[in-house]
């Protein structure tokens, strides 16, 4: 690494060996056969998957914009473009604000998407609002402590470069004089507490775009039953081991990748669009013909990281919007085939429906008793 690949993606960094060590491990595939003739002894069909998938993410096609602006009580407001849609931005942003700048989350005015507010933003799309956003307010906490370093030496009767920042205080180096950002913050509305020549208020913007995409990636196991008289397919076990770069909150990760997996199942297993072959009417027009995946669809999921941060961002991270259904897709595909394998199943359409693999089973019967 960096390896560059004849497409034209550039791979900056990445672990792909210990990834799928993790995963096989996690998954006990060693312990796989085992199982399959426990199932066998059943009368069932036991599968296993593995799709070791990547991605293209946070194109640098597109920028993002962040401002923090701060009030007379040392409160914040943080604005950026890039809209949540449930995946915790509010918690995300706020937490690279606290690791930045020392400020308590409850002392952060979140607002996102407003164009009445916001100078401009590109929305949410490709696994980009932290690497690209986040981003963003990285560079725009850098300029408000480099604001606050001036004013705070001003204060201090020190020089700039004597000023250390850090957990939300201002020190002069080896000393114990120092003053807190929120002080800082309440200083900066105040003229004749501010050097001459010094513009009122704490805010800073910044605007970042990146250089190259980032290449999420990650190692997805998952284990399948199927019975062969119903053609019922039962997901036992499912694993994923992800790499998306610097991980600034775990729960909220762990939260979109559920929710990508769910996604890639509904896909594979059941989610159809159905037409009636005579009248060509839609008869899955509404969620009460149309299928979808529902909590007594799934496994256990485990869900580890293996982070290998980027360097191509300040975060060093990768971006996590798809890492979910990169990889269900396939290693879910995966697994069905293999536990059709034994009964002589060799090609079958998603979506793998009970009705379409019973049916393939039994062409499948014809076909070798010939």
């Amino acid at each position: 690494m960096p390896y560059q690949n004849a497409l034209g993606c550039y791979y900056d960094c990445g672990d792909f060996p210990t990834s799928m060590d993790m995963a096989l491990a996690a998954a006990d595939h060693n312990g796989f056969p085992v199982r399959r003739e426990q199932s066998r002894a059943r009368g069932m069909l036991r599968g296993i998957g593995l799709a070791n998938a990547i991605e293209q993410a946070a194109s640098p096609a597109q920028s993002e914009f962040a401002e923090i602006r701060f009030d007379t009580s040392g409160s914040a407001q943080l604005l950026i473009g890039t809209k949540n849609q449930g995946q915790g931005h509010e918690t995300t942003f706020k937490q690279i604000l606290h690791e930045r700048l020392g400020l308590d989350p409850h002392d952060v005015h979140f607002t996102d998407g407003d164009t009445d507010q916001v100078a401009f933003g590109m929305g949410t799309n490709g696994s980009r609002s932290t690497v690209v956003g986040g981003s963003a307010i990285y560079l725009a906490a850098d300029k408000i402590i480099e604001k606050g370093k001036r004013i705070a030496a001003h204060l201090l009767e020190a020089q700039a470069a004597d000023l250390e920042f850090a957990d939300g205080r201002f020190t002069i180096v080896g000393t114990d004089r120092a003053l807190s950002l929120k002080e800082i913050a309440a200083a900066s509305f105040v003229p004749m507490r501010l050097p001459p020549g010094f513009d009122g208020g704490l805010y800073e913007s910044a605007t970042y775009a990146p250089s190259k995409d980032t290449y999420p990636n990650g190692c997805h196991v998952c284990e399948v039953e199927i019975d062969p008289e119903t053609g019922d397919v039962a997901i036992l076990n499912y694993v994923i081991i992800d790499d998306v770069g610097t991980v600034v909150n775990p729960l909220t990760l762990k939260g979109q990748i559920h929710g990508g997996i769910a996604q890639g199942l509904g896909q594979i297993l059941m989610e159809r669009v159905v037409y009636d072959d005579e009248s060509g009417q839609l008869v899955t027009a509404s969620f009460m013909d149309y299928a979808m995946p529902r909590a007594d669809v799934f496994s256990h999921i485990t869900v580890k990281s293996n982070p290998v941060p980027t360097k191509l961002n300040p975060l060093g991270a990768k971006g996590a919007g798809e890492a979910g259904c990169v990889g269900s897709l396939p290693s879910v595909m995966n697994a069905v085939m293999n536990a059709l394998e034994s009964v002589g199943v060799r090609q079958l359409d998603m979506p793998v429906t009970s009705d379409r693999v019973w049916k393939a089973i039994r062409i499948a019967s014809k076909e070798n008793r010939r």
